[in-house]
């Protein structure tokens, strides 16, 4: 096992009442103590939309620390940076990032055993949480997303705990390469088929097929605008 980064701080909130009359569970908290992890995630955070928000692929969110300092230049009025939890990640994290953590990476933390399942699609609940029209688009357009983990082994998690490499089978495709393919609206059949031999979510898998098949991109403003 490889050290590649540590945990800065490990967080949990509860889905409550949010915009347009939504729920969400962004509004996560730092906690002390180390916390439980069962195949969903910590057993005691919650997300507001099941349907596009946990599940096992998306069990946990980690997201750098340090993508807070790049965020304040343009955004630095805004308090949110003061301390991790800005975008709703249950580990922030320090020394690795979208660039230097690979699809399927199987990692350890604390107890636990955990695999790269996919990056993170931003929606508009980041935009009304950031007070920002596009902020979602922000975070698609530079790449600083944050991805998910699926659990393998369960365990505990917490602060200053190692983030360790355990196995990288796809050492050529990194988060950030996967979604810039996706998030730039690549239709270039070759790729679109390398990235289809990739072990993707099902969403992402669909996603590439139906490219594959109409030629035709997303409509993403729904996720990216909100109703």
């Amino acid at each position: 096992m490889e050290k590649i980064g540590s945990v800065g701080a490990v967080l949990a909130g509860k889905a409550v009442p949010f915009a347009r009359d939504s729920k969400s569970g962004i509004d996560k908290k730092v906690l002390d103590e180390r916390q439980l992890v069962d195949k969903l995630g910590f057993i005691n955070d919650e997300q507001g939309d099941l349907l596009v928000h946990g599940g096992i692929e998306k069990a946990l969110h980690i997201y750098p620390r340090e993508h807070y300092s790049e965020w304040q230049k343009t955004l630095s009025d805004n308090t949110l940076f003061q301390h991790a939890g800005a975008f709703g990640e249950n580990i922030s994290s320090l020394g690795v990032n979208e660039y230097t953590i690979c699809i399927e990476d199987k990692i350890r933390i604390g107890t636990t055993l955990l695999q790269v399942s996919q990056g993170r699609m931003p929606c508009w609940k980041l935009n009304e949480r950031f007070e920002q029209h596009d902020m979602a688009v922000k975070l698609q357009q530079t790449l600083r997303t944050g991805w998910y983990f699926r659990v393998l082994e369960e365990g505990t998690i917490g602060a200053g705990d190692e983030i360790l490499l355990c196995q990288r089978p796809y050492p050529d495709w990194s988060v950030a390469r996967i979604m810039s393919l996706i998030f730039s609206g690549c239709l270039d059949k070759a790729v679109l088929l390398e990235l289809l031999a990739l072990p993707l979510v099902d969403s992402w898998r669909r996603l590439v097929e139906r490219r594959l098949e109409n030629g035709v991109l997303e409509d993403w403003s729904p996720r990216l605008m909100g109703p």
